[in-house]
C-alpha cells in the first residue's frame, strides 16, 4: 500500500477494545498506510499517551463534554451512535479538504452502524472483532437461533464445537436475563454481517489451539471474508 491510501480505525472507548485495535492499526501502519486511530472526547485526555506510535491519533465528539447523565445503557449507546454518526461524518467530510482524504474505515465490531456512515461518503469498512472466534461464532449461533434461551439442558452442541456446558458460555448468555442490555449489544454486532466485504479478528494460534476445528467455521459462517 502507499502512503496516500489513508484508513481510518475506529475502537469503542473503553480499555478493553482499544487495545487490540491500536495493536491492529500499528501493524497496519506498519505495511505502508497513513492510519489514524480515531477515538472519541470520552477518553481524549489517553490521546497523549498514545502518541508516540506509528499510528496517528485523532478526536471526534461523543457527547462527554455536555457533562455526565444519568440514563441506562441503552438510553448512552443511542445517545453514543447519534453522537458519534454525526462528529465522524463532519471529520470525514474535513479529511476531504486535506492531501490524504480517508478512504476506508475499520470499525469496532459492536459499532456496526459505522458503515452505513462510511458508506454515504462514498467510503468501505470492515468490522475488528476484538474477541476471539470462538466466542464470536457463539453470539453468532445465538443470533441465528441456534442456541434458544432460557437453556433446557445442561450441555449445549454447536457446529464445530465440542459439547460445553451452559457455564462455559459467556456470562451474559448463560446468566439468562442478568444482562439483557450487554446480550443485545453483542447480538446486534451481526445485525448488517453479510453487507462488508472483509472482516478482521483480534486472534491467533496460540490463543486457539484447536483453530483447525473452530476458525474455518467461524470464518465461513460470517461469510465474504477476504484479505486487505
Amino acid at each position: 500500500m502507499e502512503k496516500e491510501t489513508h484508513i481510518l480505525v475506529i475502537p469503542y472507548p473503553i480499555q478493553g477494545h482499544i487495545n487490540p485495535m491500536l495493536q491492529f492499526s500499528k501493524r497496519l501502519a506498519s505495511k505502508g498506510p497513513r492510519v489514524t486511530l480515531l477515538i472519541t472526547s470520552s477518553i481524549s485526555k489517553s490521546k497523549q499517551a498514545l502518541q508516540h506510535t506509528s499510528v496517528n491519533v485523532d478526536t471526534i465528539s461523543d457527547g462527554s463534554e455536555e457533562g455526565e447523565t444519568v440514563e441506562s445503557l441503552i438510553a448512552n449507546l443511542d445517545r453514543f451512535r447519534l453522537t458519534v454518526s454525526q462528529s465522524l461524518s463532519e471529520f470525514i467530510q474535513k479529511q476531504n479538504l486535506f492531501k490524504h482524504p480517508s478512504c476506508f474505515i475499520v470499525y469496532d465490531c459492536i459499532l456496526p452502524w459505522v458503515l452505513n456512515v462510511a458508506r454515504e461518503h462514498g467510503l468501505d469498512g470492515a468490522p475488528f472483532f476484538t474477541q476471539s472466534c470462538a466466542v464470536n461464532a457463539i453470539y453468532y449461533h445465538l443470533h441465528r437461533g441456534a442456541m434458544r434461551l432460557p437453556f433446557e439442558e445442561p450441555t449445549v452442541s454447536l457446529p464445530s464445537f465440542p459439547p460445553l456446558e451452559t457455564s462455559d458460555l459467556p456470562s451474559v448468555i448463560y446468566r439468562t436475563g442478568s444482562y439483557p442490555a450487554l446480550l443485545d449489544l453483542a447480538l446486534q454486532q451481526f445485525s448488517n454481517i453479510q453487507q462488508p466485504n472483509w472482516l478482521f479478528f483480534s486472534t491467533f494460534n496460540e490463543l486457539e489451539p484447536e483453530t483447525q476445528m473452530i476458525e474455518p467455521t467461524c470464518i465461513s459462517f460470517l461469510c465474504r471474508t477476504k484479505a486487505l
